[in-house]
């Protein structure tokens, strides 16, 4: 995100910005998620199953799966996040880079190839970037492709599908593309840096302010606490639409569906969108589908899954406009429901 438009100061009476205030309301909030996410678990844990309706159970345990295993990405994501941001020099990043914008886009789509985080940690690395001086398209590029394109992705779809039917390839294709064509968009909007959330606006601020604050190590810890601020409550949120949507669709439906080729590749979509797995292993997930349902479908909730999934969306939105997601929702969802129509003719 470009400096001219974190200049804005949030001062206290005086015109000094008001930095205790805003560092007493990080700590605050990243409290308030940390009970929460604490009521969760001891809520699963100290609670019998007999206690809770059926649904409601199920649901409590599919969201705090779905909790513990995106947390320690998003953990990691904030800490490469910070290492960008506070300890690589000015320059370092950006000398490696293509002058021209396609360059820098088409390199960014590879940089989950060094960064093997998963969807959930890619948010705060994103940020990061951004801070960092990186722009709206460039960061989308970077959020879209990482998911799919990195080495840990390729190694789990190839052992759970090899290269039958071209699964492994459209994947790794679709995303690469999936990616740049929503970055070339993004770069067409006449003001990309107001796609932006005001709260991201506020942090691009404290993480400025924080440059002349004191040494490395404050910096590191200041900007820890306004990540986790930023995406814990997102996370929570996230995790738990996806547990209760899971619950309440039923996989029947879906199952029903499989067989028929343009069908089943819509009813692959919506649960990707639904289940929220991470993109590690979201190739093992779908490998049990495979039997029932037609390869196109199969790629298709391999594309959606890691891009535009509910959990995903709430993380999102720590940073981007809902304009922005619904367009990235109907972008992805056409190219991937278009590269599975044509794994289908194909395969």
């Amino acid at each position: 995100m470009s400096r001219t438009d974190t200049r804005t100061r949030r001062s206290a009476p005086g015109g000094t910005p008001d930095r205790t205030g805003a560092a007493g309301r990080a700590v605050v909030a990243l409290g308030i998620g940390v009970l929460v996410v604490a009521a969760f678990v001891a809520l699963a844990l100290i609670s019998p199953a007999s206690t809770l309706p059926t649904r409601a159970q199920d649901a409590l345990t599919l969201s705090i799966s779905v909790l513990i295993e995106s947390l320690p990405f998003v953990v990691l994501g904030v800490v490469l996040s910070i290492v960008v941001q506070v300890w690589i020099p000015p320059g370092v990043i950006e000398r490696w880079m293509p002058r021209n914008a396609w360059g820098r886009r088409a390199v960014l789509s590879l940089l989950g190839m060094l960064v093997p985080v998963c969807e959930c940690g890619n948010v705060p690395f994103a940020r990061g970037l951004m801070m960092r001086g990186f722009s709206v398209p460039e960061t989308l590029t970077f959020l879209m492709a990482a998911p799919i394109v990195n080495p840990i992705v390729i190694i789990t779809t190839h052992q759970a599908f090899g290269f039958d039917d071209g699964i492994l390839i459209a994947r790794l294709l679709g995303g690469y593309a999936i990616a740049n064509l929503i970055g070339w968009l993004y770069s067409r909007h006449p003001d990309p840096d107001a796609l932006v959330t005001d709260r991201f606006r506020a942090a691009c601020e404290i993480a400025e302010e924080g440059v002349d604050a004191g040494g490395r190590g404050r910096r590191s810890l200041a900007q820890f606490v306004v990540e986790l601020r930023a995406v814990m409550p997102a996370l929570v949120i996230g995790s738990g639409l996806a547990g209760a949507v899971q619950v309440l669709v039923p996989r029947d439906a879906l199952l029903a569906i499989g067989s028929n080729p343009a069908l089943s590749i819509v009813a692959m979509i919506a649960l990707a969108m639904v289940v929220s797995i991470c993109s590690n292993v979201d190739a093992f997930f779908a490998l049990s589908f495979a039997s029932t349902f037609t390869p196109g479908s199969i790629v298709a909730f391999l594309l959606v899954g890691p891009l535009v999934d509910v959990k995903m969306l709430a993380l999102l939105r720590t940073t981007f406009r809902t304009k922005v997601l619904v367009g990235l929702v109907i972008i992805v969802v056409l190219s991937a429901a278009a590269i599975g129509t044509v794994v289908n003719l194909v395969a």
